[in-house]
């Protein structure tokens, strides 16, 4: 599996592009703030085309590209509890940030939905760019965050991560190398979190690589055996 991944130019969103090989169709996941160009260099040098986007949750660092990506031919696919927030996410946000981005690209913040969204729930896996992903419903972050699981693991990782990992998962807000994601913002629930991190994130197996929301690469192992959040729970 080819897998591509980059920072967003704000907030350190990471977005995924993902795909079974060079020259192929591809997924893109969470395209954050101002990753277009990076984006468009990523899918000319790989010779890929972009089939849909998939979204873990409706938080603008996740989605505030998925108009242009999408460009009005392929769907966004978010979970259905969020789909609401693609409506006008600038309406999450507070005066400070929305002033934050506005200082930073110049202009007003403006939201023109994507012409098409596909809503998605846990259990009916996608087939996109001839790879399944799995859908696993993961509230506490937003009410609608979930992971999304590939029985398959990508290209390039060093002889000692592709020596114990035999599948992957894409956690969003949910899990972090060392932490998880916050629990204040509107949508949010430490309640259900403490839910998902114990029924949906500790069941997953140790062989699974995390590529998540925001910092580095990890496994379930490692964070199973030292992520504070995960300790004193059971599955």
């Amino acid at each position: 599996m080819l897998t591509v991944s980059f920072p967003a130019a704000a907030m350190g969103t990471n977005c995924y592009v993902v795909a079974r090989e060079r020259g192929s169709e591809c997924v893109v996941v969470d395209p954050g703030i101002g990753v277009t160009d990076q984006l468009e260099h990523v899918l000319a040098e790989l010779d890929l085309k972009p089939t849909a986007v998939l979204l873990t949750h409706g938080h603008l660092d996740h989605t505030f590209s998925v108009t242009p990506v999408c460009g009005g031919t392929i769907a966004a696919h978010i979970h259905e509890d969020d789909r609401y927030r693609l409506v006008d996410p600038y309406a999450q946000l507070g005066p400070q940030l929305r002033g934050m981005l506005e200082q930073s690209f110049g202009k007003a913040a403006t939201w023109q939905e994507s012409e098409k969204v596909v809503s998605i729930h846990e259990g009916a896996p996608l087939e996109l760019a001839g790879l399944t992903f799995g859908v696993t419903h993961a509230p506490g972050h937003t009410e609608g965050s979930v992971m999304f699981t590939i029985d398959d693991v990508p290209q390039g990782l060093d002889d000692a991560t592709a020596a114990s990992v035999t599948s992957t998962v894409v956690t969003g807000d949910v899990l972090f190398a060392g932490s998880i994601g916050r629990t204040d913002l509107i949508g949010g629930s430490a309640e259900a979190m403490q839910r998902s991190l114990r029924d949906k994130v500790l069941p997953l197996p140790d062989s699974s690589l995390v590529l998540p929301g925001h910092g580095p690469a990890t496994t379930i192992a490692r964070e199973r055996a030292t992520n504070p959040y995960l300790q004193g729970l059971t599955s």
